[in-house]
C-alpha cells in the first residue's frame, strides 16, 4: 500500500488499540473479513428494528412547542442506536449507559489532542482529566461485558466478533482484539451518523420545499405506520436527502502517511510525509456538484448522479478501508429521519443563528429547534 495511518490515528491508538479503523495490512484485511458478516443484509435488517425503536422512544419524549437541541438529541441517538446493535444482553445496558455518557467526551477531547502539539496531552487541563476518565470508565464497562459473555449468539455485534473464525485458520479474535473492535466501531460509528442527522434536520428546516417533498414521500409509503426495513428502497426522496446531508456535512479533513515514495499530481512524496485529504472540501467543488452550497437533495436524481466524477463524493472513505459500517449508518439515517419527520416538523428558533466550528468534522455551534408536530 502507498499510504498508512496518519498522525491524527496515532494519537487515537492508545485508546482504540488496533482496532478496524487503525490497523494496517495483513492484519487489517484479516479483521475487516472476520468483522463482515456483522454488516450484511439480514443483520443490518435486524438492526434497523432497533433503530426505529430508538427513534421512537426519543420523540415520544418531545413535547410540542418544546425547543430542542437537535444536535444533541442526534448524538444521544446515534449513541443508543450503535450501543444497542453492540450490546443485546443486560449486562450490555451498563455499556450503552457508560457510552452515552463517555463517548461524546472521549471523540470531542481526542480530536482536540489529534490537533494539537505532543506536549498539550501530557498537560493537567480540565480537557485532558476528562478524556483519561472516560477512556477508564469504557475500558472498565466493555471488558466486563465482554467477560461476561455467556457463549450464545444474541443477535448483536459483540457476539459475531466473539464467535468469528478465520476460515483460513479456524482461529477467532482474542479479548483484546474484541475489546480494541467494540472500542473501534462506538467511537467511529458515532460522530458521521450524529452530525449528519443535525445538520439534515436543520437544513429540512430553511429549505421548506425540500421538507414538504419528504413528508410527501413519508405519507404515501408509510400512511402514518412506523417505517420498516422493508420500506426503505420505496424511500427514494428520502435517501436523496440523506445522501445530500452527507456531501455537505463530510469529515473535515483525514491524514494519510506515505510507506513509500509516491508521485502525487507532480509533489514528490517520500515515506513518511503527511498528507491531509479532505472529504469536505471535495464536496464542494463546483466541477463535481454545481451550486455546492445549496441544499439540493434532487442533485442525487439518477440522471444527474450519474454525472458525478468517480471518487468525488467519499462520505465514508473509498476503496479497501472503505468504512465497514456504511450500509449500517445509511440505514440509521434513512430510518431516523423517516421517524422524526413522519410525526414532527424541526422548526429553526429565529435570532438563534448556527455556525459550524471546525475541527475533524462541521460541528455546529449549537442546533436550537422547535419541536412541532405535524399531525
Amino acid at each position: 500500500m502507498s499510504f498508512g495511518k496518519g498522525a491524527m490515528f496515532d494519537k487515537f491508538r492508545p485508546y482504540m488499540g488496533n482496532g478496524l479503523a487503525m490497523s494496517d495490512g495483513a492484519f487489517h484485511r484479516r479483521q475487516r473479513r472476520l468483522m463482515l458478516p456483522a454488516f450484511r443484509q439480514g443483520r443490518i435488517e435486524h438492526y434497523a428494528g432497533n433503530m426505529v425503536r430508538a427513534a421512537t422512544e426519543l420523540t415520544g419524549s418531545w413535547r410540542p412547542g418544546e425547543v430542542r437541541l437537535v444536535d444533541e438529541d442526534m448524538q444521544g441517538l446515534a449513541v443508543t442506536i450503535v450501543g444497542a446493535a453492540l450490546f443485546a444482553t443486560e449486562l450490555g445496558g451498563s455499556a450503552i449507559e457508560e457510552s452515552r455518557r463517555s463517548i461524546p467526551v472521549i471523540v470531542k477531547q481526542g480530536i482536540i489532542r489529534a490537533l494539537s502539539p505532543g506536549f498539550v496531552e501530557r498537560l493537567p487541563i480540565p480537557g485532558n482529566r476528562a478524556f483519561d476518565a472516560a477512556i477508564s470508565r469504557m475500558r472498565e464497562v466493555v471488558t466486563r461485558v465482554i467477560t461476561g459473555w455467556d457463549g450464545v449468539d444474541h443477535g448483536d455485534l459483540l457476539s459475531l466478533l466473539l464467535l468469528a473464525r478465520d476460515a483460513d485458520t479456524g482461529e477467532g479474535m482474542t479479548e483484546q482484539q474484541v475489546f480494541d473492535e467494540v472500542i473501534t466501531l462506538l467511537t467511529a460509528g458515532i460522530e458521521t451518523s450524529a452530525l449528519a442527522l443535525g445538520w439534515i434536520f436543520h437544513e429540512l428546516g430553511r429549505n421548506p420545499e425540500v421538507e414538504a417533498k419528504l413528508h410527501a414521500e413519508l405519507d404515501e409509503v408509510l400512511g402514518g405506520r412506523p417505517v420498516t426495513f422493508a420500506d426503505l428502497p420505496r424511500l427514494e426522496y428520502t435517501r436523496r436527502v440523506a445522501t445530500e446531508g452527507l456531501r455537505m456535512y463530510s469529515l473535515w479533513l483525514l491524514m494519510r502517511r506515505a510507506n513509500r515514495e509516491v508521485d502525487l499530481g507532480g509533489l514528490r512524496l517520500r515515506p513518511g510525509d503527511e498528507i491531509i485529504v479532505s472529504p469536505y472540501t471535495m464536496h464542494f467543488d463546483e466541477r463535481s456538484f454545481p451550486d455546492p452550497d445549496r441544499f439540493d437533495p434532487d442533485r442525487w436524481s439518477p440522471e444527474r448522479t450519474a454525472a458525478v466524477p468517480d471518487g468525488s463524493f467519499i462520505p465514508f472513505g473509498a476503496g479497501i478501508r472503505q468504512c465497514i459500517g456504511n450500509s449500517f449508518a445509511l440505514t440509521e439515517l434513512l430510518t431516523a429521519i423517516a421517524t422524526v419527520a413522519a410525526q414532527w416538523r424541526l422548526v429553526p428558533v429565529p435570532d438563534r443563528p448556527v455556525r459550524v466550528k471546525f475541527t475533524n468534522a462541521p460541528y455546529p455551534s449549537a442546533l436550537p429547534m422547535t419541536a412541532v408536530p405535524r399531525h
